[in-house]
């Protein structure tokens, strides 16, 4: 081995070995286990939330792999309809030249072309973070076979009167000119207005003010509401106002949904351009008045005096026109959520246009019963109430988008406004026997691209044929996703496939949180707090990290961080912590159902445990290459103390682990298996095996079984380990498996590591942990007393038990050579003990005398200088905390950070002083 772990250097040679050997296919066993990814966009590339997820399946599908399972992690990704074409519309602008000039089909040729030279950036960085993907069978939202998926639900569909066309209010983006969906509309808080317009009673005895944020919609108003039960208005109720600057009169009618307590509790209704008015627009049976264009200028049935501005200008003019008028109330400032597109940055409109429809209603019955039944368990539970509620209130699903690249919509129509729907125009006129002189032209519209990956599960496996896969994989087993999605994505899913396939598509859903910064903001290029996974496997360039901070793209606190982080283990101004710590910072943090707080001082931790698991790999070689380690089975050896007690902890943390696993608990995992590595393995076991290994007198039975138990132990937890660290575990493991007993080409075809109730030795665990109490009040009495870790000590014990004599008898070499003894000696209970720093392991005293060990005037002139200083300190905090200026302006959490302090200052005091009595009395 290498005297050094470098990641970088193992990570791509094995990765593409793993691929290269076809070692993520399916190898076959008698039980399945699958997972579909959930197919990232073709235009992405890896954020922190992709990393935190595909880790997370990673470690599942490796997990089941080793332990058995015939195992597939479908992989693939998705046409992203908008974003893509947004992508190459722009490259193709750089030149000079638009879509519509190309026309369509050149331009959906310019997309593939795209697509193949620039669209796998994201699986490019999915194989960096190690992902075992069956990279043989990538599939992609938009090749033949899904897309003749898509087409036959579409036409199954629409025959079974599931899917319509009609004229609804949808989100229009009108620099994209199409429909988007609620995911991929960003409503945040901005300064705005309120406008309150009097709007004239009609016959002139009066007005009603309305209170609006939108005032240019106020010309396409068709009603004025009221809470039927507010007094101030009751007598108003099916009057008429003169709707002011468009000649039109409007009704007063009465709706629960008037909140009376804001403005003056008069809503203007504007049933064609807003969601809530339009549902009261059908309850009362009120005209749809569109005032819009498809680029949100004035249009439709707006008066004539605005026709053609832009939205925005119409507004001013109105609000000028109606001051003008001696109708404008007053203007208040005003914070509102403003919906803009993801994409596009405009403020959305809620637009009325024909589009297509799913009948979501009657699909959500049998998804609904799914779930409640238990077929599919949500991991946290509680989002089965999140899920619950969407479904239980579910709307038609608007499928159709204003788009070129996607699966165009399979209908046709004639010259008469007839639609036909099926597989193409040859079939359609067949189908329903039309002349061949009938004029038909094809929809225009293509599928929302959330409804070919609804079928991503059964799709991806062959459907509509009966395949192999559909029979060995399908249902999956689980999906792994965020909250965000579970309506848009999760839900649509499980009403596909049990529509189509009569049976669910997975059987748990695995919900994580979000990956936001240290201080639990949500990870935004305009905050600045973006972190690149990429950047933190491979390493980023000082002077690119500079630049990051120069343009605004990284906050100037976080990129110090990471500079000072870099510069501490990595001069030369690179820190490739690798994708091992980055993936084990990801388990630590992955507790059910929480948000991620990720703060890049973890990941140097771990980069520091690889470290120590490379460098405990190198002792235990060093030891054991080319020694008898016990291969021949044949041969008699003897294990120690230590040896029992170590392969028991092993089972325990074999059980831990798969507990963890089975509750998709991530972070105790990670926790049991850094516990028993870092604090049992190699702090504990590696030194509790030296007596033995460098004991000239030791026999060649201790010294093989204690050379086995190193071996076989190592050899263990690298398998227990690979499904969260592959890359070092199968860099080690190829080493260390000879000697261990163990053939094969990679650690990840070998059995995953079983707890043996049979080799959990509770007499060992117990002796071991005297023997680790003992060592250690030892080092901490060295510690407080300044004695150097080499000067070797004599050491009296007292007030044991029978046990405690029978644990430091048959085991006092291990004492005297760990804890650097001169000699031990068991004090009867009559017996006067001089003076001593003492330390206890239960009702035992270990008892170091201080005679000669420290020169008692440095010491006492030290302790001294300790005190005052501390003293001083001291003084300082608890006089900022009887201020009471400070005390009752500071923020909280300032002050309790204070008294937290001078608490730690009194109790350190306190040590001091005890530490200078004892001295004194030498």
């Amino acid at each position: 081995m290498e005297k050094t772990f470098q990641p970088a250097e193992i990570e791509t040679r094995w990765y593409d070995e793993w691929e290269a050997r076809g070692y993520f296919a399916p190898q076959g066993g008698e039980k399945a286990y699958s997972i579909m990814i959930p197919p990232p966009n073709v235009t992405g590339s890896l954020h922190m939330g992709h990393g935190f997820q595909e880790a997370i399946m990673d470690a599942l599908i490796r997990y089941h792999r080793m332990a058995g399972y015939n195992t597939l992690w479908q992989v693939g990704t998705d046409h992203a309809g908008i974003a893509t074409q947004m992508v190459v519309e722009r490259q193709l602008e750089a030149q000079g030249i638009s879509r519509h000039e190309l026309g369509r089909e050149k331009f959906v040729e310019k997309v593939w072309e795209w697509k193949e030279q620039s669209g796998g950036t994201i699986t490019r960085q999915l194989r960096r973070l190690g992902s075992s993907l069956d990279w043989s069978r990538e599939r992609f939202t938009m090749d033949e076979g899904l897309s003749n998926a898509v087409q036959e639900v579409f036409i199954r569909l629409y025959r079974e009167g599931l899917i319509y066309r009609g004229k609804r209010l949808v989100n229009w983006d009108p620099v994209l000119h199409t429909a988007i969906s609620d995911l991929e509309v960003i409503s945040e808080e901005e300064q705005g207005h309120l406008w309150h317009f009097n709007y004239p009673l009609a016959g002139g005895e009066g007005h009603l003010t309305v209170a609006t944020t939108r005032p240019e919609t106020m010309l396409g108003d068709a009603a004025v509401a009221v809470h039927p039960e507010d007094e101030r208005y009751a007598h108003l109720i099916g009057r008429m106002v003169e709707l002011p600057l468009t000649g039109r009169e409007i009704p007063v009618i009465a709706d629960d949904y008037v909140d009376r307590e804001f403005g003056t509790g008069c809503v203007k209704i504007t049933p064609a351009h807003d969601f809530n008015d339009y549902e009261m627009g059908k309850r009362h049976g009120l005209p749809m008045i569109n005032i819009l264009d498809d680029d949100a200028a004035i249009g439709g049935e707006a008066p004539e005096a605005y026709l053609g501005m832009d939205r925005f200008e119409a507004r001013r003019k109105i609000v000028a026109d109606l001051d003008a008028l001696g109708l404008l109330e007053k203007i208040e400032d005003h914070t509102l959520k403003v919906p803009r597109g993801d994409r596009s940055g405009i403020v959305i409109e809620p637009y009325l246009t024909d589009q297509w429809y799913v009948d979501a209603r009657e699909l959500a019955k049998p998804a609904i019963a799914a779930v409640e039944n238990g077929d599919i368990t949500f991991v946290p539970k509680q989002w089965e109430n999140t899920y619950f509620a969407w479904m239980r209130d579910i709307q038609d699903w608007c499928i159709s988008r204003q788009l070129w690249w996607g699966h165009r919509i399979p209908a046709w129509y004639d010259d008469k406004g007839n639609v036909y729907v099926g597989e193409s125009e040859e079939s359609v006129r067949a189908e329903n026997h039309l002349a061949d002189e009938m004029s038909l032209h094809r929809d225009e519209d293509v599928l929302d691209t959330w409804f070919s990956s609804a079928l991503w599960t059964f799709s991806t496996l062959g459907w509509p044929e009966e395949t192999e896969e559909l029979k060995i994989f399908h249902p999956s087993s689980v999906l792994v996703t965020g909250f965000d999605i579970i309506f848009f994505w999760v839900a649509r899913m499980i009403m596909m496939t049990l529509h189509f396939r009569k049976e669910v598509p997975f059987h748990t859903v695995y919900v994580h949180g979000l990956v936001r910064d240290a201080e639990g903001q949500k990870m935004s290029k305009s905050k600045g707090n973006v972190l690149d996974p990429i950047d933190l496997i491979d390493g980023i360039e000082l002077e690119e990290l500079v630049q990051k901070r120069t343009a605004g793209m990284m906050q100037p606190q976080l990129a110090a961080k990471i500079e000072k982080t870099t510069r501490k283990q990595f001069p030369d101004g690179i820190a490739p912590y690798g994708t091992d710590a980055l993936r084990f910072t990801y388990f630590s943090l992955a507790s059910t159902g929480r948000d991620v707080k990720f703060d890049i001082g973890r990941i140097e931790g771990y980069r520091n445990f690889c470290n120590k698991i490379w460098n405990a790999a190198r002792y235990v070689m060093m030891n054991c290459e080319g020694e008898d380690c016990g291969q021949d089975e044949s041969l008699p050896i003897e294990r120690s103390l230590a040896d029992r007690w170590i392969v028991s902890k092993l089972q325990e943390t074999e059980a831990d682990v798969a507990r963890a696993f089975a509750s998709y608990r991530f972070d105790l995992a990670s926790q049991a298996l850094y516990e028993f590595i870092w604090n049992e393995y190699c702090d504990w076991y590696l030194e509790l095996s030296k007596p033995v290994l460098w004991d000239e007198n030791a026999s060649p039975e201790a010294k093989r079984g204690t050379r086995r138990t190193l071996i076989r132990v190592l050899e263990t937890w690298l398998r227990l380990l690979h499904p969260m660290m592959p890359f070092i575990t199968e860099e080690i493991w190829q080493t260390v498996a000879p000697l261990a007993g163990k053939s094969g080409e990679t650690i990840m075809l070998q059995p995953y590591p079983v707890a043996d109730p049979g080799a959990m030795d509770s007499a060992a665990n117990a002796d071991i942990e005297w023997l680790k109490g003992v060592i250690v009040g030892i080092r901490n009495i060295r510690g407080e007393m300044n004695i150097p870790p080499g000067k070797e000590l004599t050491v009296l014990m007292k007030n044991g038990s029978d046990e405690d004599q029978r644990r430091l008898t048959e085991n006092a070499p291990f004492l005297k050579k760990l804890a650097r003894l001169k000699e031990v000696t068991w004090l009867a209970a009559t017996d006067e003990a001089p003076v001593a720093a003492t330390a206890l392991v239960g009702e035992l005293e270990i008892l170091v005398p201080m005679a000669g060990l420290i020169d008692k005037d440095a010491e006492l002139a030290r302790l001294a200088k300790e005190v005052d200083r501390l003293e001083q300190e001291l003084k300082r905090v608890q006089g900022k905390l009887s201020n009471s200026a400070f005390v009752d302006k500071a923020p909280a959490a300032v002050v309790e950070k204070e008294r937290e302090k001078m608490q730690a200052q009194e109790q350190a005091l306190q040590q001091l002083q005890e530490q200078e009595r004892r001295i004194r009395q030498m």
